[in-house]
């Protein structure tokens, strides 16, 4: 059975559009490195592609948990097969605290992107705290100006979510409507169908280089400092919680760790 197959497996079982195209992915990824279908493949050689992913990839921490469940599913439904993967799943989470940047960065990065279309996907992102899946599976009818709200669809875990959608992004999305009429989805790629995460990462460095910025902006670090910035503003956690679509609060807590002190009314006893 093909990677095709698998697909389809897991459209019946309801898994989010996001984790499909990841799984199916990394088992491509994987039968172009054995050469060789992968129920030829034993569990000693999967434990060389993982080390050869984590030593000479220098992939994350969450993308080696990633091919250890999508490998694990793969044989488990195309072979029937239950291959003991436990052992290469990340032990701990590295406790780094997310990359935040001003707002005033945020505005260089949007002025120095190429046109209207790069402006709004990052202005977008930052203004709705997006996560890049979300971005471009966005159509244009999930933009409701009437009721001034985004419908996310299918977000992480499969669930939708409903966020405030900013006038200022609003006016620039129409005017990136005239300019560049898309026709199902929000984003399109030059030849038409969904823009491509990758592009997306793309253009928001050379925006970020171009504002002279020497930081790694991504996707996430535009939701980083969305949420940071919620917060510093007062706006309640639980809120946040909503708004990011977290399952646990736990998870919403760390941009405490982040925000500016004097913003959420903490000040140093040094300054008594």
């Amino acid at each position: 059975m093909s990677v095709p197959d698998f697909v389809k497996i897991l459209e019946v079982k309801r898994y989010s559009k996001n984790t499909i195209d990841s799984y199916a992915s990394i088992v491509k990824l994987a039968r172009v490195f054995f050469q060789k279908p992968l129920n030829k493949v034993d569990e000693t050689e999967l434990h060389k592609y993982f080390y050869h992913m984590v030593h000479t990839k220098k992939v994350s921490y969450s993308y080696q948990k990633q091919i250890a469940m999508a490998l694990k599913l793969y044989y488990k439904e195309i072979f029937r097969q239950n291959i003991n993967l436990e052992l290469l799943f990340p032990s701990r989470k590295p406790d780094k605290l997310p990359i935040v940047i001003a707002k005033i960065d945020i505005v260089k990065i949007v002025e120095k992107a190429n046109n209207i279309k790069h402006k709004s996907m990052i202005a977008l992102t930052y203004s709705a705290g997006l996560r890049v899946g979300e971005l471009i599976n966005l159509k244009i009818n999930d933009i409701d100006s009437t009721r001034m709200i985004i419908h996310i669809k299918s977000g992480k875990g499969n669930k939708d979510r409903i966020v405030p959608l900013s006038e200022k992004v609003l006016i620039m999305l129409r005017e990136y409507y005239k300019t560049f009429t898309p026709i199902n989805y929000l984003f399109e790629g030059q030849k038409g169908g969904k823009y491509t995460s990758s592009s997306f990462n793309k253009l928001l460095k050379a925006a970020t280089k171009r504002a002279k910025i020497n930081k790694r902006i991504t996707a996430h670090t535009l939701r980083h400092s969305y949420a940071t910035h919620l917060l510093e503003k007062g706006t309640d956690i639980r809120v946040i919680q909503k708004l990011l679509g977290h399952n646990s609060i736990k998870t919403t807590m760390v941009y405490t760790q982040v925000a500016e002190p004097t913003l959420l009314n903490v000040v140093s006893p040094f300054d008594d």
